[in-house]
């Protein structure tokens, strides 16, 4: 799909540790293939060290840090996974600022693994279908949601997969997401990412 998403810029929202490589790494190269801008948002600048599941693996420069991040520079946002970036963008209180915001612009958002996990705090799952890595679908349940197990879950505005073997399934469909834009219509109350 190159020139999918020509002129596009696209947020990737982690912490400064622990995100899961393959995840930021393979859907920001399948954004950068659509001709797509990807840029690199995390609590604090500086670099992000990724994990290849427990282990260290590189290091990547944050363009922006989550206290000057703002829904309105963007036309996407993607939640890579890795349970200790996961847990610990949760809490960060403008990065939920920031998700926040980009639910209220209704900017399409792709998930993977443990990124759902801040879309709990933003009660952004009311009457959502979605997919994670499966320990958090209790959470995801807790927070209205319906869970499936699917290598890939397409809802307008939401992108979902459960870990980094349904990468391929997983950038296929959010550069299709990113490409369609942000919805036009405004949520119903209860309801924050509804069409």
């Amino acid at each position: 799909m190159a020139g999918a998403l020509e002129g596009r810029r696209i947020a990737f929202l982690v912490a400064n540790e622990g995100v899961e490589q393959a995840e930021l790494t393979e859907s920001w190269k399948a954004v950068e293939g659509a001709g797509g801008a990807p840029e690199l948002i995390a609590t604090e600048m500086g670099e992000v060290q990724a994990f290849r599941h427990l282990d260290r693996a590189d290091r990547f420069t944050v363009d922006r840090s989550t206290a000057d991040a703002e829904a309105e520079r963007y036309d996407g946002l993607v939640l890579p996974g890795g349970v200790a970036n996961a847990d610990t963008i949760r809490t960060d209180r403008d990065a939920v600022r920031f998700v926040g915001e980009v639910i209220d612009a209704r900017l399409p958002i792709a998930v993977i693994c443990h990124g759902p996990w801040i879309l709990t705090e933003v009660d952004a799952l009311h009457g959502r279908t979605l997919t994670s890595w499966p320990s958090l679908q209790t959470d995801l349940r807790n927070a209205g949601a319906h869970w499936v197990d699917e290598e890939v879950h397409v809802e307008p505005g939401l992108v979902s997969s459960r870990k980094p073997d349904d990468l391929p399934a997983f950038c296929s469909a959010l550069v299709e997401e990113f490409r369609v834009g942000p919805r036009p219509s405004r949520p119903e109350a209860g309801s924050p990412l509804a069409v």
